[in-house]
Formats: structure tokens, C-alpha cells, sequence
């Protein structure tokens, strides 16, 4: 049986990885310390999805209770399992959050990755290794590009990028915010050791990445957070641009599909756009009004004349390399299903708490 490690395994990703797989026949090792409860509070606590992983994949499923920051761990731990596979989805997720933790942040995004990077290079160097990056790698250079303001939304200008940003936007002379600064630190070291060292690897820069079992917060999860408000008509707070930003989101389902198709046939030191695409993409406004439709309650939000650092005005992923190397992969699940899976899973959540 396949062994899988997945990292962040309470998470949106990587709990999505783990059901996923388990599914598929792998045996799954999810790695989680709970550590967004720290970054977040109590609304940030993930121990309800481990909870769940654990009561519906039974023994596919083993948690193990490590913090990625700890090297001697992660190499004893490596050693001792050496997978088959490996998902990284742990780290610091919130751009605000960074500058006030600073330390945290690079230790868990930047030196968390590269204590696994080595593990595996010392444990299991022919192990696939798939790191969820993010598109804020791109820092604010996309804000440079030419935009039209329609009604509800922001878009390119340009149609070179009707189908939005590939894989050859630079990385560098932009600003990034320190959460980014971090997380291009982690997604240049994935492909070093893919080139330096052979080890098959890809760096997923996503998107908007969304589902039902996400535990939003105003700091991290922009979908959840969202419908989270809505439901529980709490102001939510619309960060400049006029509220016309836009964002391009990928259920997590779609993201797991990606990783088993990339896994089936893996290439080394590979970068990826991840996201939902033109056809999945809304600003804060549209979303407003499909999740609207969905609960049957008006979004109360107040709106303040100062975008956050580093914040993208338009991003949407262009996916035709995705669909080039994987040609069997495409989007699955539409945005309005999307949001209407979020706004159904919040309402159970509420009533089982």
C-alpha cells in the first residue's frame, strides 16, 4: 500500500488530500499541530477536522502531532515513515498576520519547508514532493498591468491576459508583504532541490483555494469568511478597491485531483498557477451576491478606502499549463456550487456546535 505524508493535514487542502486519497486505497499520515489556533484564536482551530478525518477514514488515517519548525522531528520522522508521496500544505497563511509575527512566519513557511526538503532528500529522495505555494509569490507586480473598471469588477485591459497570469510572471522587484516574502523563499527552495538534487517536485501557486471545510477567519479564507459573516449577519470589512478586486477560486476537490494527477505522472522542479480560472473568478461584490442566493440573507459589510499591502486588484491563474501537461484535469466544480457547498456546510457546523 502507497503511503502518503500530507502536512497540514487539518487544513482546507490537506484534509481534502487525505479523504481523498484514503479514498483512492493510500495509506495517509496527516501532519498537524493545530498551529492555526495560534496564528487565529479560536476561530482558526482545525481539531474539528482532524476529528473528522479521523472518525471517517478509521485506520487509513494516522495523525501524527509534530510542528514542521521541529527539524530533529521532521528528519526522525521521515526516516521512520519514508512515503511514497508527499503533500506540503502547512504554513502561515495570512499576509497581515506576518508582519506581526515575523519570526513565525519565515520559520514555519520558509525553514518548516526546507527542514522537509531535506528529509526527504536524506529519507526518500524518489518521493514525489508537492508544495502548496501561493500566487502571492507574484507580489503586487500584477496590480502594474493595464485594468478597465466595469460595474461589480475590475479586469485586464489587455487581452494578451484574458485568460489571466501564466507561469512566466516574474517573482521579483515587487512587494510581497512579509507573508510572501516567506512563501518565495519556500517555493524557490522546492525547485532547487527538484533541479539540484533530482527530486520529482512541483510548487502549486494558488489561488483562491476554497471549500466547505474551511475554517475561515478575516486574516485567511476570503470565500468562508465571507459566507461565515452572511450567515451570521456580522459586519464584514471590504479592504479598498472599491470592493470590485477580483479573485480567481478552485475548490479544494479540484486542488486533490490536480495532486493525483501530477503524482501519477510527476515532473521535477515544475511550477503551476492553481486556481478556479476565468470562469470561477468574482470580486467581493459578486460573491456578495451568490451568497446572497444561496442563504437568503443580505451581506452587511462597511467599506474602508485602503486596500491591505501587497493585496492583488485583478488575479485570475491562467491554467492552460495545468491542462497542457495534464490534459485529463480541468475544473470540476463550479463556483456558485462552491459557495453554496460553504454557505451548507457553516449552517452544520452551527448546529453541531
Amino acid at each position: 500500500m502507497n503511503k502518503l505524508l500530507v502536512t497540514g493535514s487539518s487544513g482546507l487542502i490537506g484534509s481534502e488530500v487525505c479523504s481523498h486519497f484514503a479514498a483512492l486505497g493510500w495509506q495517509v499520515f496527516g501532519l498537524d499541530n493545530n498551529q492555526r489556533a495560534v496564528f487565529f484564536g479560536d476561530a482558526g482551530d482545525t481539531r474539528w477536522n482532524q476529528r473528522r478525518l479521523q472518525e471517517q477514514l478509521g485506520d487509513r488515517f494516522v495523525h501524527q502531532e509534530l510542528d514542521i519548525r521541529n527539524r530533529a522531528g521532521v528528519l526522525a520522522m521521515m526516516e521512520e515513515l519514508r512515503p511514497d508521496a508527499i503533500v506540503h500544505t502547512a504554513a502561515q497563511p495570512s499576509h497581515d498576520r506576518a508582519a506581526a509575527i515575523p519570526f513565525d512566519d519565515f520559520d514555519t513557511n520558509a525553514v518548516g519547508t526546507l527542514n522537509l526538503l531535506e528529509a526527504v532528500r536524506r529519507s526518500c529522495p524518489e518521493s514525489p514532493f508537492v508544495h502548496l505555494s501561493t500566487n502571492k509569490v507574484y507580489g503586487d507586480r500584477p496590480n502594474t498591468l493595464a485594468l478597465q473598471e466595469l460595474d461589480t469588477r475590475w479586469d485586464y485591459a489587455d487581452p494578451a491576459y484574458v485568460d489571466g497570469i501564466d507561469e512566466s510572471f516574474s517573482i521579483d522587484q515587487s512587494k510581497h508583504s512579509l507573508f510572501g516574502a516567506s512563501k518565495v523563499a519556500a517555493d524557490v527552495m522546492v525547485q532547487e532541490y527538484g533541479r539540484y538534487f533530482g527530486i520529482p517536485s512541483c510548487c502549486l501557486r494558488g489561488g483562491c483555494l476554497t471549500g466547505p471545510n474551511h475554517s475561515g477567519v478575516e486574516l485567511h479564507g476570503f470565500l468562508s469568511y465571507l459566507v461565515k459573516c452572511n450567515l451570521e449577519g456580522r459586519l464584514y470589512t471590504v479592504f479598498g478597491y472599491k470592493g470590485k478586486q477580483v479573485r480567481d477560486n478552485i475548490h479544494s476537490h479540484d486542488v486533490a485531483r490536480f495532486i493525483e494527477a501530477f503524482l501519477g505522472a510527476p515532473r521535477v522542479a515544475e511550477v503551476y498557477n492553481l486556481g478556479g480560472g476565468r470562469a470561477n473568478s468574482c470580486s467581493i461584490l459578486e460573491a456578495f451576491q451568490i451568497a446572497e442566493q444561496h442563504s437568503g440573507k443580505a451581506q452587511v459589510y462597511e467599506y474602508v478606502d485602503e486596500n491591505r499591502i501587497g493585496d492583488h486588484i485583478c488575479y485570475i491563474s491562467d491554467l492552460s499549463k495545468m491542462r497542457g501537461h495534464y490534459p485529463g484535469w480541468g475544473i470540476s466544480i463550479s463556483l456558485g456550487e462552491t459557495i453554496g457547498q460553504i454557505v451548507r456546510s457553516w449552517q452544520t457546523r452551527e448546529m453541531m456546535s
